[in-house]
């Protein structure tokens, strides 16, 4: 089981789209989803990092999720316990803290301090090489397609 991050500065770890597990290089030429037509990976514990590491109800967000925190969020760039990120309130007054982790690519963690990207369990379906993530920086907040070998931070939801 892997161990996450242990409070919500953290970045905690980094996966593959479709993988449950983290590695020391991130290439297409071992990500096990790379070239695959898949459909959601939302809940399934053989794909999903959430269910599979956290077990229970937690998963991976969808797109469709995403979109909600991008358009009906309150979102503010800011620090917590050193690391950049941002806070983001929800209609409901709950909030979370999605610090800036940089991502993977190779051997190498690029961008921490200045980039956040959180997987979606939704993949694209007309490229068999990308899924969508959350993406931002201290300008932008968006959904954005990465492509499926890069390790990228995950933030469950539970139903």
């Amino acid at each position: 089981m892997q161990r996450g991050a242990s409070s919500p500065s953290e970045y905690g770890d980094y996966y593959v789209w479709g993988e449950t597990s983290t590695k020391s290089s991130y290439t297409s030429e071992n990500c096990a989803t790379w070239g695959k037509s898949m459909d959601s990976i939302s809940g399934n514990a053989s794909y999903d990092a959430a269910r599979a590491n956290w077990g229970g109800s937690w998963r991976m967000p969808t797109a469709s999720e995403i979109y909600e925190l991008i358009d009906k969020c309150e979102k503010e760039w800011t620090t917590m316990d050193g690391h950049n990120g941002y806070k983001v309130t929800g209609p409901n007054g709950n909030s979370i803290f999605l610090p800036a982790a940089g991502w993977r690519g190779g051997t190498s963690l690029y961008d921490a301090g200045d980039y956040g990207g959180y997987w979606s369990s939704t993949p694209d379906e007309s490229d068999t090489r990308g899924a969508y993530s959350l993406y931002f920086n201290s300008g932008n907040f968006l959904r954005y397609w990465k492509y499926r070998n890069y390790g990228y931070s995950v933030r469950p939801v539970s139903d």
